[in-house]
């Protein structure tokens, strides 16, 4: 019997959120944080979470596996980042990697452009596990959260071109 868990769904696809989204992901957002919220003395009254969903919805796309929402990816570009506003996975969809499939899809964007990924993460949140994996850095930290970072990486060709350039 493995360990491993199971391989995230192939079939797994982003869109841009629309309005009609709202209510799932409120209830998503209410699922997977106001857990972590309470620990870190933050509000996780109704229209907390609505406010902090509403935060740059513009950036918000839906995580779907066969068309069916799943989760959510809100993230944003500057000239000189991209910034993770949040990732949430359904309760019932955690653990099969599909927040990892997500954030290295977005952290291959960001190579090709040469920027780094920014992100916070609540204190005591699991999440920061996964950060750790993929190679984020603490940068710093309030009373909360930590914030996070990871450097832009090179494409596998042009680091295999360095190596053979110090030959």
């Amino acid at each position: 019997m493995s360990a491993q868990p199971p391989a995230p769904p192939s079939d797994l696809t982003l869109r841009p959120a629309q309005a009609d989204d709202a209510d799932f992901l409120l209830e998503l957002r209410r699922a997977t944080m106001t857990e972590h919220l309470l620990r870190a003395g933050e509000p996780t009254d109704e229209d907390a979470h609505r406010a902090r969903l509403l935060h740059r919805y513009d950036a918000a796309q839906v995580i779907c596996i066969d068309g069916a929402p799943a989760g959510l990816l809100k993230a944003h570009r500057s000239d000189a980042e991209w910034f993770v506003e949040q990732v949430q996975i359904a309760p019932a969809l955690q653990g099969r990697g599909i927040g990892e499939q997500v954030l290295r899809a977005l952290l291959r964007t960001a190579a090709a452009e040469a920027l780094p990924v920014a992100l916070h993460v609540l204190k005591g949140n699991p999440a920061k596990r996964l950060y750790d994996r993929l190679g984020f850095e603490v940068v710093g930290e309030d009373d909360r959260q930590f914030h996070m970072r990871i450097a832009p990486r090179a494409p596998a060709e042009t680091e295999a071109e360095r190596m053979s350039d110090k030959d």
